[in-house]
């Protein structure tokens, strides 16, 4: 399994579907809620969604269907990643609920060799999240500092740090 890109493997116009889609809970929402302090009755209480809102029902937290998308990126973008440096932006386009299945693809929009260093490039992205009907729910583009083939070799190669199994006694 691909497990994120050297700068020299994205080009500009790849389109990387990531796989497989989540299938967003009533959990997952209030576990997001409850972890990040958000206790907004719109993504916690069915009455008052049900009874107040425009949407009649619960919406899934906005920030955890970005992560979420983020998340279900990293294989394919950013899981060779040094670091990321911006979110340029961020785009809630349409409601998720409890139920439905998101899934994502991201775009490489351009990339750049690093001025100051010559093992690492900036990649441009933008992500896209959607519903099992096709419904676009988010949008985000951001700048992912990438190594090089040279910066991967000089560290340790593909997996660095991972330990080598002790041959066993007899």
């Amino acid at each position: 399994m691909q497990f994120g890109r050297t700068y020299e493997e994205f080009e500009v116009g790849a389109v990387y579907k990531h796989w497989p889609g989540k299938t967003v809970t009533e959990y997952d929402d209030h576990l997001f809620c409850l972890l990040t302090m958000n206790h907004h009755p719109l993504h916690m209480d069915s009455h008052y969604a049900e009874s107040t809102t425009d949407f009649g029902r619960n919406v899934v937290v906005g920030n955890y269907v970005y992560s979420l998308l983020l998340g279900m990126s990293v294989p394919d973008v950013s899981g060779k990643a040094i670091a990321n440096l911006e979110i340029e932006s961020l785009r809630h386009v349409a409601p998720t609920f409890h139920g439905d299945t998101v899934y994502g693809e991201t775009t490489v929009l351009d990339k750049t060799p690093s001025r100051s260093k010559s093992d690492r490039g900036i990649v441009y992205v933008e992500t896209k999240g959607y519903k099992q009907d096709g419904t676009l729910v988010c949008v985000f583009r951001r700048k992912v500092m990438v190594p090089t083939e040279t910066y991967i070799k000089e560290r340790g190669g593909e997996q660095p740090g991972r330990p080598e199994l002790k041959a066993q006694e007899k």
